[in-house]
């Protein structure tokens, strides 16, 4: 079958079952938008490439699928960057498809030419540079089984203009074989026998769960592990949903900005089980005071984590479906009533602490608190609504007060911290899930980065209800200006003369606002229960902190539980 080069793209996004496409066109993409137009493949126009990354992004989080975006050459390209390292570090399976200029005019600083693939280097799991359209379709082939096996992530494949029109014959490759590249499946069986030999003679165990969990749709075996022998549990931020936030084995995210019982809970441990994460520094704080007096077992399907950030007294290197399947038949060997009768006190201990210091705020009188907002919000919302956010304080504050009960529920950027993400995020999130409510929670900067995407709301009609929390500045920074800059808020102060119900109004979104405590539930109610999308502006104190909090260079049992400045 002759097709050419665009055409062969459109083939294999079928071959892949690729629903839609996020993207921008521009010149040197012109070829495959034509191809686009005649196929009539389902494309998505948002109004900026930055925003066609995350929405990507946002769809493969949710779906477990796959992402896929287009843009052009050049400033197209450039634009999807913070996009792509944004999956790049949250491990996002994206095929990002570029365009680039003709053969003869690479390297010669071109109009809207750019070092694509030298750019995306450092952000991507690989990248090609196409200049042969017989080597197109094999290409777009290791492209998506890269991305989406051992640890996801973005590919790039950077396509020359001349090879979409150029002709070839086509043939799509049954499978994959790269020398080299062998991800983890199955591992070391006597590793898990001898994690299962450590978890049987623990008095206090915990396992921390992360983003890996989520990513292997392994959200199954780990809550029948933690239910079956009662070992507590604690999160990172991109953890939430794999354990269910009611449940009581569960106690909350650790980490900078964690829950006072999780935290103390990795000081007191004696067996420290990471599945799935990085023990990045947001998590450990102080990291030669961290889980001291542990054995720490470190689960992973990419070996270049183990002993990264966290030395780990046992590795285990696989695949998760395998490990956790795998201890999950060895723990079951022990009667149920075993494994609680000896670890009651270590339960007991935790939810102590969970008393003594619950996730909790002081209301003042006549303002909207934010942890209401989220509370009310999650008391209202879906049981299994997806809620996406945006970076900074509200994001924290939706970490600890939003109610998390299913897996791939809570879309965040984590590890780059991407303002702006939370929109384009949404509207992903959204396409992917035509049939869950999908609730996007912003802060008023990181809303403005990405603003124009209400218009692509509006054009979609997506039911996407969006809510912006309000303090008239970069929250999170002025945090740490209020209580560590002595007061000195360098252009973090932003009394925008905007109108964000307005703004909505304008580009054809519904607009509410709630200015009193009082009008809290009726308006959340009214925002959830519309059929199209909605944008809710909350007004909040201008200087609430996020509590708890640990310094930096601290360690996780020092934590500020009140009387930060204000």
């Amino acid at each position: 079958m002759l097709l050419s080069g665009a055409q062969i793209v459109i083939e294999c996004l079928k071959r892949e079952k690729v629903e839609f496409v996020f993207g921008y066109p521009g010149g040197a993409v012109l070829p495959l938008y034509d191809a686009f137009y005649a196929d009539g493949f389902p494309h998505i126009l948002p109004k900026h490439e930055q925003a066609a990354a995350h929405a990507a992004d946002g769809y493969a989080r949710t779906t477990g699928r796959t992402g896929v975006c287009v843009a052009t050459s050049g400033p197209g390209a450039t634009n999807l960057i913070t996009g792509i390292a944004t999956a790049y570090m949250d491990s996002i399976p994206l095929v990002v498809i570029t365009g680039q200029v003709i053969v003869p005019l690479i390297g010669r600083d071109s109009f809207q030419e750019a070092d694509t693939s030298g750019i995306s280097t450092p952000v991507t799991k690989h990248n090609y540079l196409v200049k042969d359209v017989a080597q197109l379709a094999r290409t777009l082939k290791e492209a998506f089984f890269i991305a989406g096996s051992g640890r996801p992530g973005p590919v790039l494949v950077d396509i020359a203009k001349d090879v979409f029109v150029a002709v070839t014959e086509f043939d799509y490759p049954e499978t994959v074989l790269l020398r080299g590249y062998t991800p983890p499946t199955v591992g070391d069986e006597e590793a898990v026998a001898a994690l299962a030999r450590k978890l049987q003679a623990a008095e206090k165990p915990l396992f921390f769960v992360g983003g890996g969990v989520n990513l292997s749709d392994t959200a199954a075996l780990m809550r029948e592990i933690v239910d079956y022998t009662g070992v507590p549990t604690v999160t990172s931020l991109m953890g939430y949903g794999c354990v269910a936030n009611d449940n009581p084995r569960f106690f909350g995210m650790i980490g900078m900005h964690g829950a006072y019982a999780g935290n103390l809970s990795t000081k007191a441990t004696d067996l420290l089980i990471g599945c799935g994460v990085r023990f990045d520094d947001r998590v450990t704080g102080l990291l030669e005071d961290f889980a001291v007096q542990a054995d720490i077992v470190h689960l992973d399907i990419d070996p270049a984590e183990i002993n990264k950030n966290v030395v780990a007294d046992l590795k285990i290197v696989g695949d998760l479906r395998w490990s956790l399947r795998s201890l999950l038949e060895r723990v079951r060997e022990t009667p149920r009533q075993e494994w609680r009768r000896r670890l009651r006190p270590w339960q007991e201990q935790l939810e102590l602490w969970q008393k003594e210091q619950p996730l909790s705020f002081e209301p003042r009188k006549g303002y909207v608190m934010p942890q209401a907002a989220l509370l009310e919000l999650s008391r209202l919302a879906d049981r299994r609504a997806v809620l996406v956010t945006d970076v900074g304080q509200h994001q924290m504050w939706a970490a600890q007060f939003f109610a998390f009960r299913q897996p791939r529920s809570f879309v965040t950027s984590g590890g780059l911290g991407t303002m702006g993400f939370g929109l384009p995020a949404a509207i992903g999130a959204q396409v992917g899930n035509p049939g869950r409510q999908v609730i996007c929670v912003a802060g008023d900067g990181g809303f403005m980065m990405n603003c124009q995407e209400l218009s692509t709301l509006a054009d979609l009609n997506l039911p996407v209800k969006l809510f912006i929390l309000n303090n008239r500045y970069l929250g999170m920074v002025a945090q740490w200006q209020r209580n560590f800059f002595g007061g000195r808020y360098a252009c973090s102060h932003i009394p925008t003369k905007t109108d964000f119900v307005r703004l909505a109004e304008a580009m054809g979104v519904r607009g509410l606002r709630v200015t009193e405590p009082e009008r809290l539930t009726e308006t959340l109610r009214e925002a959830l229960g519309c059929a199209g999308p909605v944008l809710t502006e909350i007004l909040i104190p201008e200087d609430e902190d996020v509590l708890p909090m640990v310094p930096a260079g601290a360690r996780l049992d020092q934590m500020i539980l009140g009387g930060m400045s204000r």
